[in-house]
């Protein structure tokens, strides 16, 4: 009873002992690292929309054949 007690107090221990190493680890990106994230996730944008905008493209003659143009 008492090893599980013991265990049961360990854990937000252990949680909190590893947020606070991580915490500290981390590191704010400097402009050069946030420029480059900031490019990646626009190209990100730009493939994911194109992507859907050729999908979209391809997706209406076929759904008007099978549908009949109704």
């Amino acid at each position: 009873m008492a090893d599980t007690l013991k265990e049961m107090l360990d854990v937000p221990q252990n949680f909190v002992k590893e947020g606070t190493h991580f915490m500290k680890r981390c590191t704010k990106p400097n402009q050069k690292e946030y420029l480059q994230i900031c490019r990646a996730v626009g190209m990100g944008f730009v493939v994911m929309g194109f992507i859907g905008y050729f999908v979209k493209l391809i997706h209406i003659p076929i759904n008007n054949i099978l549908v009949g143009g109704a």
